[in-house]
């Protein structure tokens, strides 16, 4: 048998080689290509979601639709799509499925925090989202003027509606600060009450250390009493340290204080009634009543505030026994019983003369 070794000629075996090329070759651009068209999918598919993410935050800091500011109420428990919806509701915003993606690619869908908030007009979702995050509730205010009973306040912050709750049992007289307090709405009104009496007694520590050690007060307890009745005696700021003067000349010779707005509690206990004096109220018997008794009375007559306070604590200097209301708003002060009755009869002059002249008469 023969054998038979076929063999190529050069130019076969280099065409052979030429087609090995060229068949590896075009696996190798075939390949690149492959990658080439991976890389740009890849490369759209990069752009398409930063500019997906580049829109997502200019839409978040878009200034809302509202013109106007919105009170929006979110209660404890209500999730992110709750509180979407009711944005949108209120029309602060206008895509609650943008606000939630927001939220929740920025983390702040676990802080937000429930409340009431005031949310300013042309916030953007992003503002909104900050506010709620951070718990900047809407604050409400109750202002307690100086000078009210304990009656009177507890009824303001009964009729309060932001407030919540049942009214805690009366606290003592004098015991709560006048002045404006602010509160989210839902704080109970046995808190607001408690911080009252919390920023007395820290104002009353306070302005006690730093009293004139001249005046004849043995306690703080005593400067409240006194201021009580300074408060009630008079509105004008000036009047004041020299009223304190008044008493604190009287308490020093043991004369009776003799103050109305004592007879005035001594008979109403601090419930509203606009009725004058009378003889009969004089002669009431009540620790309260200082004409009938000598010294301070027991307790407060009021709550007063941090200017009668610091009246009290630093009088003016007099030698005035008496003063009596001047028919302006103010008083007329007197160091002699003979000028004293002078001023009292001026003012009664003037009184006569006022009714004479009324159109009403």
């Amino acid at each position: 048998m023969r054998l038979w070794i076929a063999t190529l000629s050069p130019r076969r075996r280099w065409r052979s080689g030429s087609l090995a090329m060229t068949l590896w070759g075009g696996g190798m651009k075939k390949n690149r290509l492959v990658k080439i068209a991976v890389a740009c999918g890849l490369a759209i598919v990069a752009l398409s979601g930063a500019a997906a993410w580049h829109w997502t935050q200019a839409r978040l800091d878009a200034p809302g639709p509202h013109a106007t500011e919105i009170i929006a109420d979110f209660p404890k428990g209500t999730s992110v799509a709750g509180i979407a919806a009711r944005l949108q509701d209120a029309g602060a915003i206008e895509c609650p499925l943008l606000f939630r993606a927001g939220a929740i690619l920025s983390g702040d869908a676990r802080r937000m925090k429930a409340g009431e908030y005031a949310i300013a007009p042309g916030a953007s979702m992003r503002m909104i989202l900050r506010q709620i995050t951070a718990g900047e509730v809407l604050q409400h205010q109750i202002s307690i003027a100086e000078g009210l009973s304990t009656h009177e306040i507890l009824a303001l912050v009964a009729a309060t509606e932001p407030l919540s709750g049942i009214m805690p049992p009366p606290p003592p007289e004098g015991s709560l600060l006048p002045e404006t307090y602010n509160f989210p709405r839902g704080e109970s009104r046995a808190a607001l009450i408690a911080r009252m009496q919390t920023a007395q007694k820290t104002l009353l520590a306070k302005v006690w250390a730093a009293r004139n050690a001249h005046i004849p007060l043995a306690t703080p307890e005593d400067a409240l009493i006194l201021a009580s009745i300074v408060e009630k005696e008079t509105g004008i700021a000036a009047e004041r340290p020299l009223i304190a003067g008044v008493f604190y000349n009287r308490l020093r010779l043991g004369m009776a204080l003799q103050s109305d707005p004592t007879v005035v509690y001594a008979r109403d206990k601090g419930a509203p009634n606009d009725a004058p004096i009378s003889r009969a109220d004089l002669a009431i018997e009540s620790p309260f009543n200082t004409y009938k008794q000598p010294g301070l009375p027991p307790a407060p007559i009021a709550n007063p505030g941090h200017a009668a306070l610091e009246a009290v604590l630093h009088p003016g200097e007099t030698d005035a026994l008496y003063f009596v209301a001047d028919g302006n708003g103010g008083h007329t002060f007197a160091a002699s019983l003979d000028e004293h009755n002078k001023n009292v009869a001026r003012l009664r002059a003037r009184e006569k003369q006022q009714k004479n002249l009324s159109p009403d008469k």
